[in-house]
């Protein structure tokens, strides 16, 4: 059945507004807040004393359970950002990919009522950077990704997947994160 702003077998064109509640985009933001947290302490491990990603995590699950979308989320998810760069400058790629995901879990909260297929990582961006983050710190290994990637498919909401199931499928690209991304989106399509 599809979710509001849908009909049954709709597949939405990029050009569709959405309907999307605040009570929706906690929802969301408290899963993706979750998938990402899971990547943390590889972070920590690798950069001591670099709070930026948890901060971030930290402000996407205060806003899952209720703070205002403020500065304070956007900021911290610009400062998660800035985190993954100095990671990735350092040459620290698992790291990169953590911080990466609490930067998406702090943008979860603004999602957009479009239905591009870009908005997908609003949604699951935070659960495929920390797959990939943890694929990294588990020696490239593949299955270390796979596994976050299914624990974060059984962590999904009914809310969460009716959410996802008014977009477009995820998009094509973005390297290994993309594959993951693709992954978590079938599979959650899949569900009831």
């Amino acid at each position: 059945m599809g979710g509001a702003g849908t009909t049954v077998g709709h597949t939405p064109a990029e050009s569709d507004t959405l309907e999307l509640g605040m009570h929706e985009l906690r929802e969301v933001a408290g899963y993706a807040a979750t998938c990402a947290r899971a990547a943390l302490a590889l972070f920590e491990r690798e950069r001591p004393g670099d709070e930026r990603p948890r901060v971030a995590i930290e402000a996407a699950q205060a806003f899952a359970e209720g703070a205002a979308r403020s500065k304070v989320l956007r900021d911290a998810a610009w400062a998660a950002q800035r985190a993954a760069q100095a990671a990735r400058g350092a040459g620290q790629a698992a790291a990169s990919d953590a911080a990466r995901a609490a930067l998406a879990a702090a943008g979860a909260a603004f999602l957009h009522p479009l239905a591009k297929a870009t908005q997908v990582k609003h949604i699951l961006g935070s659960a495929a950077h920390a797959a990939r983050a943890l694929e990294l710190g588990g020696g490239d290994n593949p299955a270390v990704g796979a596994d976050h990637i299914e624990r974060c498919r059984a962590l999904a909401s009914p809310v969460v997947v009716d959410v996802l199931k008014r977009y477009p499928d995820a998009p094509a690209g973005g390297g290994r994160v993309g594959e993951l991304l693709r992954e978590l989106d079938v599979a959650l399509r899949r569900q009831d």
